[in-house]
């Protein structure tokens, strides 16, 4: 999920009036137990789209994005920034190396490897934060060390040119895994939000998702289609994982893993990183969106060649149609459901921080992983399972990964 413009952006602020959505706060015996699992076990968040937003938003200026200042005050404003992200407890990132679907060919290839290069720059611009991560053990270490890991996520298999090689010269780059594709489909994969042409992967699909294992790049299915989801599954000898998904059977969007394909990942030792995106998660807000897509759509068939309009047409609608609030319970219960049928040991947290406009409440940027482990720990989650969900499940697939590639 990428932002809106300026003038959806302003859409999506337009919220309801809260009604007592907000849990009870933490007391301090809550975050003193979630400090202690957290100074064992890394939290590791599986998808971040901050130098997405440098790039888009500040033309990959890093002078104008200052990561030790609060970069709430930034316009547009930031969900990250160092201060938030110690207060946060996050041990580890998968920084998203994201271009847009719409860049094919060799475009989407360069435009990845400036996003890399990018990526490069923000962890060497913050050493005393930041430190490179190519492998599990360096996670570890590099979160031991009192620094934050940070790893490439390269979103959208467009960049590989339909090249067996680029796949080898990614995870050479430092991609730790690949998103098959992101809003359309590629050449040899259906997104779950394009009309399908494959049926799932194609012939030349199935060999990245091999070459993949070769190389130790994780395989992440999300935004691909239930069939490209069942199809890699069936071809795939490491571990997969959703970087940034939430659960088809509570909230039906077609970027959500359904309840076969859970029991698929729990027998391919998997895991599913919960999306926070209200759009995803809450199906008042994702009728809401619909909605609002109709009235756009209406708008531009209404005033064509008048963009001002359709933007004033959708800040008045959104005006009279609020945005329904999301609680930070709705996360909880998409983590609870994937924990159900995949198992706990098949579940981690995938926020997409700076990739989305609005947010839960309570969810309202990186200071706020322990608030979540808390709405889990008084549901009855164990050290053990918050210690898996936040990064232990992930070392786990992640080192199966390494070993599959060794054996290769």
């Amino acid at each position: 999920m990428r932002k809106l413009s300026s003038v959806l952006f302003a859409v999506a602020l337009i919220v309801a009036p809260s009604v007592a959505l907000a849990q009870t706060p933490p007391t301090a015996q809550e975050r003193a137990r979630i400090d202690r699992i957290l100074r064992r076990t890394p939290l590791i968040d599986g998808h971040n789209d901050l130098p997405w937003e440098i790039r888009d938003s500040h033309d990959n200026n890093l002078d104008a994005v200052d990561l030790n200042s609060d970069t709430r005050q930034l316009t547009p404003p930031l969900h990250t920034d160092i201060a938030r992200l110690r207060e946060g407890r996050l041990g580890a990132q998968f920084w998203s190396v994201y271009v847009p679907a719409a860049l094919k060919g060799t475009a989407a290839t360069e435009a990845t490897f400036e996003q890399i290069d990018l990526t490069r720059r923000i962890i060497a611009r913050y050493p005393r934060a930041f430190e490179f991560a190519n492998s599990a053990d360096d996670i570890v270490r590099i979160h031991r060390a009192g620094r934050i890991a940070s790893m490439f996520g390269m979103e959208g298999g467009e960049a590989i040119n339909n090249n067996l090689a680029l796949v080898r010269e990614f995870r050479q780059a430092g991609v730790l895994y690949m998103t098959l594709t992101h809003g359309q489909n590629t050449d040899w994969v259906d997104s779950a939000t394009d009309a399908p042409r494959h049926g799932g992967l194609s012939p030349f699909g199935e060999e990245v998702v091999r070459e993949m294992n070769r190389v130790g790049m994780l395989v992440d299915l999300s935004h691909v289609s239930a069939d490209a989801m069942r199809d890699a599954l069936r071809v795939t000898t490491a571990p997969v994982i959703f970087s940034h998904s939430s659960a088809f059977a509570l909230t039906p969007h077609p970027r959500n893993v359904p309840d076969d394909v859970l029991e698929l990942v729990r027998a391919n030792g998997g895991v599913v990183m919960v999306n926070f995106y209200p759009g995803f998660i809450d199906n008042d807000v994702r009728t809401w969106s619909a909605n609002r897509a109709a009235e756009e759509a209406r708008l531009k068939a209404l005033n064509p060649g008048d963009p001002s309009a359709v933007s004033a047409g959708l800040v008045a609608w959104a005006g009279a149609n609020a945005r329904p609030t999301t609680p930070l319970s709705a996360v909880a219960d998409h983590i609870e459901h994937i924990g159900r049928v995949a198992g706990r040991d098949h579940v981690g947290i995938g926020s997409d921080y700076d990739g989305v406009p609005f947010l839960p409440e309570g969810l309202d940027g990186v200071e706020d992983y322990p608030v979540l482990l808390v709405e889990l720990a008084r549901r009855g989650w164990s050290d053990a399972d918050l210690a898996g969900l936040a990064g232990g499940n992930l070392l786990r697939a992640l080192r199966q990964a390494e070993r599959v590639a060794a054996r290769d």
